[in-house]
């Protein structure tokens, strides 16, 4: 176990290292030394970020063993390939300072041909998005920084991994713009429903915020988006409020007392298809979209 992480946090080391100094052709076929540490160069080059990146996704295909079809290093290529310029799969974040970084890609139910993912891209017009700033505790106060670094938009996507070839199958929007934790399978015990479970940390109300997508109609179709979240003094859990195939909401009071904080009532959400809005049990005009 213990050589297994210091062969991987050699191969990254070595990666970052060499990636340090790229060498490109300007237009008159001159050498240019081309700096991973000029930051604010890149961030405005979209050129620049995209030979960076190819020439780490090279140096990193060079590095690794006992390669699959469809792995995080073919993700990677795809969206290189096909995405937007400023796009980037995205890492889970660290549990220790010295972890090597994991990509935020599972496969579905251990089967090999369905994989999902979490891809951010960056906001046309603005400075190109910098994965280190939107991952992990920190970076959940990036909304304070306004578009300084970047405006990041995350998705959760959907591949399917035919013959050793990528497609997406669906692509869904994630409402957060930094602070991403980890993602996995969960299963949601009234209709055994499956669905995903996106978790962001939230530092200005010391807790955490989980985007859950259900599978309602099957893994191929768009998945149906449910937020809950917890903190010192905010709250909501999931539910079954009026048995139907959709979930529901606990949405908790608090109180705010000198001494304490607690919470005494919750009020129920319920989903209603046809206007696509979770409304309030007590107070059905006031409406919430996930």
């Amino acid at each position: 176990m213990a050589k297994s992480f210091v062969k991987n946090l050699v191969k990254y080391l070595l990666i970052i290292f060499s990636a340090f100094f790229l060498f490109t052709c300007t237009d008159n076929g001159e050498v240019e030394q081309v700096s991973t540490g000029s930051d604010e160069r890149v961030a405005y080059s979209p050129e620049k970020d995209a030979k960076i990146q190819r020439y780490n996704l090279e140096q990193q295909k060079e590095q690794a063993d006992n390669r699959i079809p469809c792995d995080a290093l073919a993700i990677n290529e795809f969206i290189l390939e096909n995405y937007p310029e400023g796009s980037y799969l995205v890492n889970l974040d660290k549990t220790l300072t010295f972890d090597v970084p994991r990509p935020a890609v599972i496969t579905y139910n251990k089967d090999s041909n369905y994989l999902l993912a979490v891809i951010a891209k960056s906001r046309p017009g603005e400075r190109l998005i910098e994965t280190k700033n939107i991952v992990g505790y920190d970076q959940s106060f990036i909304d304070l920084d306004s578009t300084e670094l970047g405006t990041a938009f995350f998705y959760l996507t959907l591949f399917e991994c035919n013959a050793g070839n990528l497609q997406v199958v669906w692509e869904s929007s994630i409402p957060s713009h930094g602070g991403f934790n980890n993602f996995g399978l969960q299963k949601w015990n009234f209709k055994n429903t499956p669905y995903i479970r996106v978790n962001f940390h939230y530092g200005r109300g010391i807790g955490h915020i989980d985007y859950n997508y259900f599978l309602i109609d099957g893994l191929r179709s768009e998945p149906h988006l449910l937020m809950t979240y917890e903190g010192i003094n905010f709250k909501r859990t999931i539910a079954n409020v009026n048995n139907d195939k959709y979930p529901d909401y606990y949405e908790f009071i608090f109180y705010d007392l000198e001494d304490r904080v607690f919470s005494s009532d919750s009020v129920a959400f319920i989903w209603q298809p046809e206007d696509s809005v979770y409304v309030n049990t007590r107070n059905r005009k006031q409406t919430r979209p996930y």
